[in-house]
């Protein structure tokens, strides 16, 4: 004890910072003896793990506001006992044989069992494995290093000054799209920029027959009805529009989702004249609008008219879903109202990963991963065409000219017991009814809608092997 005395009495060394430890020093007897019931009750329910590493004597003393003998002493009987380990230079920790096995509730409720999934083909995000670790890092590093310091306070909720001018280059050269940074607001995806516009929209929405129940539910939310557009092999019905009522329009021009094809040059202009004329604003959806492989790149159609398109765009397909990274351009007159919805500091999107992509874009680093990445998923599309072609002939392949998805047309009544097949056999895929507007007067199609851009490499061809399987074989 002696000895403990005088290590106590000794000028105090630096500290190394340890692990915060909550800790209630409850029921009876002295502290010391308070203090080892708590830790080995933190043991004893797996509170502290095996290996845990527990913080110095003298700043565990401090934070509970005890002596700093109370707390050595717990902590050498705590050892003795074999709770908890200490060697010179590693500090405490707790023991490995510290935990005893927890064992399962006695009545645990039974889960639902998840269909299992061996290969996925949803059309709902790019190839993981292919996201630019490397060259995002670069520019993480750089953005780092040359941020401002007032890049670290309170966000713009138009978003940092440095991306909006990159986009506004980036978005002019290979988009077409005419805008100012000044008109830009990032958001946290598409799915953000929609609920914020949707929210100053004064009337229905028109969006297209065939098109995701999430966005319609996202619109339908934040305030306006839906009011469905015919949809064929020209892209959506824009002469339905004056007849709808519709306030606004929401289209895929350069590639229609999910059934493929861009929007007639004539509908392009069309739906131009229709905002100019009943006031309304198309609301443009370029979600895939830089992979094209069979012809060249259909711009965007804000450029017809900047003062009555609101285009959105995300790194959603071009990059990773994981980034929530998004913009929008819109038309002078929406811009305070969007950013008045969206309220006062940003409050979505981080700014380190902001700066990141506006170095990304600045460096040519964005342009070399899409040319790369067109090459990648056209070879895989073309594997795709080639494989159904050799098993499934007597299936057309449609809306393969851009984008990461294709459309399979099946004959009428087979759709449903392709996705039954498909579910048994580990297949993850949509079917075209899950698209269908509910108020939508087309004739259903049946189809399935998969993803060429999902799977890994290593998987892809295992996946279409049991995808023709799964199909409808030829009457």
């Amino acid at each position: 004890m002696t000895e403990t005395r005088e290590a106590a009495d000794r000028p105090a060394a630096p500290e190394v910072p340890g692990t915060d430890l909550h800790l209630e020093l409850s029921g009876e007897g002295s502290l010391r003896v308070r203090l080892m019931h708590a830790l080995r009750e933190a043991v004893r329910s797996g509170r502290l793990a095996p290996g845990t590493r527990l913080p110095p004597y003298r700043t565990l003393a401090r934070d509970l506001g005890i002596a700093r003998n109370t707390v050595a002493t717990a902590y050498a009987e705590l050892v003795e006992e074999g709770w908890l380990s200490a060697r010179q230079g590693s500090g405490t920790q707790v023991a490995p044989r510290g935990t005893p096995p927890r064992t399962a509730p006695a009545h645990r409720p039974r889960r639902a069992e998840r269909p299992r999934v061996l290969h996925d083909l949803m059309p709902s995000s790019p190839d993981a494995s292919s996201f630019p670790r490397s060259a995002w890092a670069a520019s993480a590093r750089r953005a780092l290093a040359t941020a401002p310091n007032d890049a670290f306070g309170v966000g713009d909720p138009r978003g940092r000054p440095e991306l909006r001018e990159a986009l506004a280059e980036y978005l002019g050269r290979a988009r077409g799209v005419r805008t100012e940074p000044d008109r830009i607001v990032v958001c946290s995806g598409f799915a953000h920029a929609l609920s914020l516009l949707s929210g100053v929209l004064r009337g229905p929405l028109a969006v297209e027959s065939y098109g995701l129940s999430f966005h319609r539910g996202l619109a339908e939310r934040a305030g306006p009805r839906t009011v469905p557009l015919t949809v064929d092999a020209h892209g959506a019905r824009v002469d339905e529009l004056p007849a709808s009522g519709a306030a606004a329009v929401l289209l895929t021009p350069a590639h229609q989702f999910p059934t493929g094809g861009p929007l007639h040059p004539e509908r392009r202009a069309a739906v131009v004249d229709w905002a100019r004329s009943h006031g309304g604003l198309l609301v443009e959806d370029d979600y895939d609008g830089e992979f094209r492989y069979d012809r060249q790149p259909v711009g965007a159609v804000q450029g017809l008219d900047p003062d009555r398109v609101a285009y959105l765009g995300s790194t959603s397909k071009s990059l990773s879903p994981a980034l929530r990274l998004g913009w929008m351009v819109l038309p002078g007159p929406l811009t305070e109202e969007v950013l008045a919805a969206k309220g006062p500091r940003e409050m979505w999107s981080g700014v380190v990963d902001q700066l990141t992509l506006a170095d990304f874009l600045a460096c040519g680093a964005y342009d070399r991963h899409l040319r790369r990445m067109r090459q990648h998923y056209r070879r895989r599309r073309d594997l795709v065409v080639r494989t159904l072609a050799e098993r499934a002939p007597h299936i057309r392949v449609s809306g393969i000219a851009a984008g990461l998805h294709a459309v399979l047309e099946l004959p009428p009544g087979t759709e449903e017991s392709a996705l039954r097949a498909a579910r048994r056999a580990g297949l993850a895929l949509d079917g075209l009814h899950a698209y269908r507007h509910p108020d939508s007067a087309m004739a259903p199609r049946d189809g399935l809608v998969i993803s060429y851009g999902t799977p890994p490499d290593h998987g892809f061809a295992a996946a279409l092997d049991t995808l023709c399987d799964v199909l409808p074989k030829a009457p």
